[in-house]
This record gives C-alpha cells, structure tokens and sequence, in this order.
C-alpha cells in the first residue's frame, strides 16, 4: 500500500483560505468474493489549521502526512466499500475525532468493521469548515448509503463513487441499482451549475457541464 499528495486547490474564498488537498492510496477493493486492484482519491478539505477527511483507503500514514499538524474535524465516508474505509477508525483514534458513514450503508461497514461504532451522515447535514459549509447529498445507486458533498461557495462537488469522468459508478454489485443512481445524478447532481468541478472517488476530475450533456447516453448504454 502506497500513497501520494498534491494539493489540488489553495482557493475557493479568498477571505476564508480554503485549501483542498488530494492524496492518492493504492490497495484492494473487495465485494461479493471478488478482489480488484484499485487507487482511491482521499480529500482533505480546509484551511492552515482544521481539515475534514474525505474518505478513508488503505494507507493511513499517508493521510496523516497530508494532514500534518492540522485538528481533523471529522473523517466522513463518501460509502462503506471497504476501499474507502479501511483505515477510517485508525484516522478517528490517531486523530481524536468522528468517522462519519451514512446508515444505508451499515452492512457493507459490518463487513469491514464488525463491532466498530460510527457517527451517522444525513442527507442535508452541513459541516462547517473553513469559514464555509460542506453540505451532504444522500445520492443513492452505487450503494443505498452514497453521499456527495457539496461546497457551494467554491463550486466543488466530492462525488465519491456516484459519478465520474464519462458517468455513473458502478452498479453491477451488491446493493447496488443502475436506476437508482442515474435518478440520483440526474435529480440531485446535474441540476447543479455546470461550472462546478467535481472531485471523484477515483480518477480524474470532471465537471458538472462535461458531464450533464451525456446523460441519455449513460442510460441508452446501461451503466
């Protein structure tokens, strides 16, 4: 297991000195008896003192490097596949604070975490970070417990495994449903303002207005 930083945006407001870091870990995503191969996007959100983690994979040291001296207000999980929780309780012991998983998802966290307690995430529930607020989006499909989190101010959308450069995440597995997610993107991403960049759970970055024109494509294809 291995990880990279890169800070991926020092700006957002200008008065509130929002920085968005994105470190990047290599491990094994595990579903349904199957192992692949995967590196996972870890986003850290804030500014030079307080920072909220997003998402948890594989390689907790690298993370902390990432996070240095700064206070983690929260470590939120985008869903429960073990890539990207697998180091979230070590992060909230190391670091003194909450992991934060949307309860839709509580059999995919048992089956990483048996036995281990979490904070729940709530559609519409808003953390306050760097004079800004994050605010979750339950965008159900990939999993029944997927979330974004949307930064309003700075037109940044973390998009976890729900949506990608060039569509939906998958839908072939356990608890997951293709139209599902495609009502979710469709009803609670797209309507968003085309110029907001979305920060995915793997690969590169993409925006809402490369993404909303194709659509119809996603649906005519399947997945």
């Amino acid at each position: 297991m291995s990880g990279t930083g890169e800070s991926t945006r020092s700006s957002g407001s200008s008065d509130t000195g929002l920085r968005i870091d994105r470190v990047v870990t290599h491990g094994v995503f595990e579903l349904d008896g199957g192992q692949w191969e995967v590196d996972n996007n870890i986003w850290l959100i804030g500014d030079g003192d307080d920072v909220i983690i997003v998402d948890a994979a594989h390689d907790a040291d690298a993370i902390a490097d990432a996070v240095g001296d700064r206070n983690v207000r929260a470590v939120i999980c985008t869903h429960a596949h073990n890539d990207h929780i697998t180091v979230a309780p070590e992060l909230a012991e190391r670091f003194d604070t909450r992991v934060f998983v949307h309860p839709g998802d509580q059999m995919l966290w048992d089956q990483t975490h048996p036995g281990v307690t979490h904070a729940d995430l709530g559609d519409g529930q808003t953390f306050d970070i760097a004079g800004t607020s994050l605010r979750v989006v339950n965008t159900p499909g990939h999993s029944p417990g997927s979330c974004c989190l949307y930064l309003p101010e700075a037109k940044v959308l973390f998009s976890g495994d729900t949506l990608f450069a060039g569509g939906p995440g998958a839908t072939g597995r356990s608890y997951s449903d293709f139209g599902t997610i495609i009502d979710s993107i469709r009803g609670s991403l797209l309507t968003l303002p085309d110029d907001t960049e979305v920060y995915t759970g793997h690969g590169d970055a993409t925006s809402i207005g490369s993404e909303a024109p194709h659509l119809d494509e996603w649906i005519a294809r399947g997945h």
